[in-house]
């Protein structure tokens, strides 16, 4: 079986164990900030300390030369918020106070982090004896053993925040979509190079494993600019952090913004968008956008926002332009507030490159079923759309959670492939293709399922006449068996006087 993306861990998991002595009375919401925040003021003075040391070594004087760090996109560390200072402090009743300092002079320092950063660690109720020994773990992180410190400290923060998601359940859906998910859009998309937007871009998980399958395709990270905003003050800052932590530069705007009224980059023409947008979002504003210039295919209904999440992306759109999301599968057949007429003008725009439903139980925070939506300002295949069932794909990593193996995400990252490249076999219950006329003979709905079919069940040979005997033998069996078991509960309850 292909690795799943739970896998190879063990580190990260240590480092989740161990934290988890900091929780206390803290909710998970709080702990959070504790956590991540820890992982970052870490992550940077790690990255300071090994230029620092190169400086140093080179024995010209420019340690101290804040220049020196930012050409390389390291941020610069003044000597009260190096790690070494926080670790010397770290079972001192002070601690809490010694890192918030910290903080506050590293954004002094880096505008890009100013009013980002957690500084909330000398909170009463945060207990400092527990504190010190976190720091104390991660000051002794051997890095050599385990990679280096941006990719592991990265990966460390992926985990953890996944795992909050977990802790936070439905409250989690405003910052963390499942990496199984985002790669899929990913792996389809193939972001190498141009702008990548995020209209609700949560912990920023969307830009980070762009930046992955750029690295893991051989590619230059720098070939792509990264843009995105959210409305949520504390989610903003954790995708800034979650950025910075990586390397990657990007324009979230100046502070967090609400996508529909306050577009914070509104001549953005993107060359790839991703977005796992609110599901089924009511009240969102609608009786005062009535005439906005994005809803060009129609108004959306003031009950629900995914028809209006799904027109701002396409308005953002660049000639050459193609967006991957995540909406909730009742966009895909609804007719309720216009939004049947709405889909239909999309569909006739010849927009709908791909649709894919997705397997139940992805996500920590809902059961809805959801589908990703894939559209194409310039389709390859023009007049066409593939539809693709991956309603059983996945495995059981918890009794509740669900995840898409690499080898699920590749079946349908080919399948894609082949459809766009003309050459793709279609399989019945899994992918097929539609012309426009025939998606209109389905009344523009775009379920799936409608399309590929139930996959062929295999012939075992059986006879039917012999099936049906068969079949029918033991059915009465288990007839009679029934009958025993009833027969054996009346008299064990006539036993204690109760009749049946």
């Amino acid at each position: 079986m292909a690795e799943q993306h739970t896998a190879g861990i063990g580190f990260e998991k240590q480092i989740w164990d161990a934290a988890c002595v900091l929780r206390g009375n803290l909710d998970a919401s709080e702990y959070k900030s504790v956590v991540l925040g820890l992982i970052f003021l870490k992550y940077i003075s790690d990255r300071f300390q090994a230029k620092y040391q190169e400086l140093v070594e080179e024995g010209e004087g420019f340690e101290e030369d804040r220049d020196e760090y930012t050409s390389e996109n390291i941020f610069y560390v003044p000597q009260e918020a190096r790690w070494n200072v926080v670790a010397a402090a770290a079972h001192t009743p002070e601690i809490g106070a010694v890192i918030d300092d910290a903080m506050r002079a590293i954004e002094r320092e880096n505008k890009r982090l100013k009013d980002i950063l957690p500084k909330n660690f000398a909170r009463p109720e945060l207990d400092k004896r527990r504190l010190g020994d976190v720091v104390d773990l991660f000051t002794n992180i051997q890095m050599v053993e385990h990679g280096s410190s941006k990719d592991l400290l990265g990966r460390t923060y992926e985990y953890c925040l996944s795992k909050f998601a977990e802790q936070e359940g439905k409250l989690a859906g405003e910052f963390y979509t499942p990496a199984c998910v985002v790669k899929t859009l990913v792996e389809i998309l193939q972001p190498y190079n141009g702008r990548v937007y995020d209209p609700c871009c949560g912990s920023g998980g969307m830009f980070v494993q762009s930046a992955k399958f750029i690295e893991n395709h051989g590619g230059n990270i720098d070939r792509i600019s990264v843009y995105g905003q959210d409305s949520n003050p504390t989610t903003w800052k954790l995708a800034q952090m979650n950025l910075a932590i990586r390397g990657i530069e990007a324009d979230l705007g100046k502070y967090n913004a609400d996508t529909f009224f306050d577009d914070c980059h509104p001549q953005l023409k993107a060359d790839f968008i991703m977005a796992n947008p609110p599901f089924n979002l009511s009240n969102w504003g609608q009786d005062k956008l009535l005439d906005d210039v994005r809803w060009q295919y129609g108004t959306p209904p003031a009950g629900n926002a995914n028809f209006a999440w799904l027109q701002h992306m396409i308005w953002h759109l660049a000639p050459n332009g193609r967006m991957g999301m995540v909406l909730a599968n009742g966009s895909l057949s609804s007719q309720s507030g216009g939004e049947g007429d709405i889909r239909k003008h999309i569909i006739e725009a010849d927009l709908v490159e791909c649709i894919v439903a997705m397997p139940s139980q992805l996500f920590y925070t809902t059961q809805i079923p959801v589908s990703l939506w894939f559209l194409a300002r310039n389709k390859k295949q023009k007049g066409k759309t593939l539809f693709l069932d991956a309603r059983k794909l996945g495995t059981m990593v918890t009794r509740k959670l669900r995840e898409l193996t690499d080898e699920d995400i590749k079946k349908l990252s080919d399948a894609y492939n082949a459809y766009a490249d003309g050459t793709l076999e279609e399989v019945k219950g899994f992918s097929a293709v539609a012309t426009i006329q025939e998606i209109a003979q389905q009344d523009y709905i775009l379920t799936p399922g409608r399309y590929v079919g139930i996959e062929e069940q295999e012939e075992d040979g059986e006879p039917f006449q012999e099936k049906m005997e068969r079949l029918t033998r033991e059915l009465s069996q288990l007839f009679e068996q029934s009958h025993q078991l009833e027969q054996e509960i009346r008299e064990k309850l006539g036993g204690i006087g109760f009749e049946v």
